[in-house]
This record gives C-alpha cells, structure tokens and sequence, in this order.
C-alpha cells in the first residue's frame, strides 16, 4: 500500500475529482482529511470511502482564516501533513470579455486563485517543516490556452500553473515536491455546469461538441485523474517536481 498511514489533505473533497481521489488514496491505506464548503455533502461523500481513519472538514478555500483553520485542525488530529491535494474550484460564469461582471471574476479568482495560494501557503510552512511532502495541484487544459467565454476560469487556471512552477522552486530544497495536473474535460457535475452555460437548453449537443475536441473522443473520468494524483504524490515520482501534466485524451497532440 503506497500510502499506509500516510496523512493526505484534500480540498473540494466532495466533488467529482475530489471524491474519486480520496477512494483512490483510502484504498493505498492513507488517513485522509476532507476539505469542502458544506458538511453534509462531505458526510455523504465520507459513506461512499473505505479508509479507516478521516477528518471531515468544512471550510471556504477563499478565505485564508479558514484555510490556516483546516490545515492547523489536520496537523493537530494526524501530528503531520504527507500529500495536500489542491483541488477546489469553480468554473463560473460564461460571458465574453466585454460583458464579463467583476463579480464573477473576483468569485471565480477567490476560489481557483486565492484558494490555491492560501492552501500551499499554510501546508507548505508544514512540508517544510517536516523536509518532506507532496503537493498535486489541480490546474487545467484551460491555463495552458484560450477559450471563449471563459476569461475567468482560463485565466485563473493559468495562475495556478505559475503559483504550481514557483512554489515548487520555493521547496525543492526542502525535499517538497509540487506539481500539477491539467485536465481537458472530465465526466463530473462541474462539466454539466459548463455544459449548460456554453449552450443553455442544448447542452448535451454541446457535449457532443467537446467530446469530439478531443481524440479520443469522450471525457475523462474522475478516476483517470485520481490515478495520476495518486501517481504524483507517490514515491514513484520522486524525481518530478515543477510540473503539469496534461490529462486530455490527446488534445496536446493536436496543437503546437
């Protein structure tokens, strides 16, 4: 078991990707801290694992009192912090540039951006601490290039590959690693959201529309990124650190 008795907080832990991980962890044996908004969508997501030891956490990423207040709450129920999976975010609202609201760019920025920051800022005082660690952030096809109607979401997703690359130089010499993974779409609540405001009524054709984006024509699902995570945390990754990986069924090899 990868991860036998091993301390791995997750963040946006009752979503898609976030559940699919914490199963992913839970069955290599890791006691897991659970991190999102709402307590009664971490109960439920709490039922579905198998992990012998889990702290269950309600907290708003975007704010830093919150985000010390989870990570302090982990550190003193399990002594330590191995893994911090960085996942929490939100996609907002779609408009183009001219008609985008403040609003929804501090919403989006507040989660993706601040959430990220305020997460490595507080677990990486602890890693460092420790001199060890690993850190898999949770980016997106969408920081690595343009979509539009998208202006907040890309361009918080490219923020977090900075933060991802700068931190990981910050800690290298800590023996902390920190990476990144960069999803095109994956099968989960949060697509059907972006679904519906790409296309409002006709959101199953654009569904159909993104699957055939990429090569090899569907979605991932939440447990093709789970494994990478898994993967990026492990000692089998011992030697990567400052990178993203894209997880996109071959959209990369369609550009330059």
């Amino acid at each position: 078991m990868l991860f036998n008795n091993k301390v791995v907080l997750i963040t946006g832990a009752a979503g898609g990707i976030g559940i699919a991980v914490a199963k992913a962890f839970a069955k290599e044996g890791a006691k897991l801290a659970l991190v999102d908004l709402k307590r009664e969508t971490l109960e439920k997501a709490a039922e579905s694992l198998e992990a012998e030891d889990t702290l269950l956490l309600t907290a708003n990423v975007g704010n830093e009192n919150e985000v010390k207040e989870y990570v302090q709450k982990t550190k003193d129920h399990y002594g330590r912090i191995d893994v911090f999976i960085n996942n929490a975010g939100i996609n907002g609202e779609f408009k183009n540039i001219t008609e985008q609201t403040e609003e929804n760019f501090k919403n989006v920025f507040g989660v993706n951006v601040m959430g990220v920051f305020y997460g490595l800022k507080y677990v990486l005082k602890i890693m460092k601490e420790q001199k060890s660690g690993s850190v898999v952030n949770t980016a997106s096809n969408g920081g690595l290039l343009g979509a539009p109607g998208m202006s907040a979401y890309v361009a918080s997703k490219h923020a977090v590959i900075g933060l991802n690359k700068t931190a990981a130089l910050e800690m290298a010499e800590y023996g902390v690693r920190v990476n990144a993974v960069a999803p095109s779409g994956v099968n989960t609540e949060m697509m059907r959201r972006i679904e519906k405001n790409a296309m409002g009524e006709r959101a199953e054709e654009a569904r159909k529309t993104f699957e055939a984006s990429v090569p090899m024509n569907r979605y991932a699902t939440a447990e093709e990124i789970a494994d990478l995570m898994v993967f990026l945390s492990s000692g089998k990754a011992s030697f990567i650190s400052g990178a993203y990986y894209r997880i996109d069924g071959g959209q990369a090899a369609t550009s330059v």
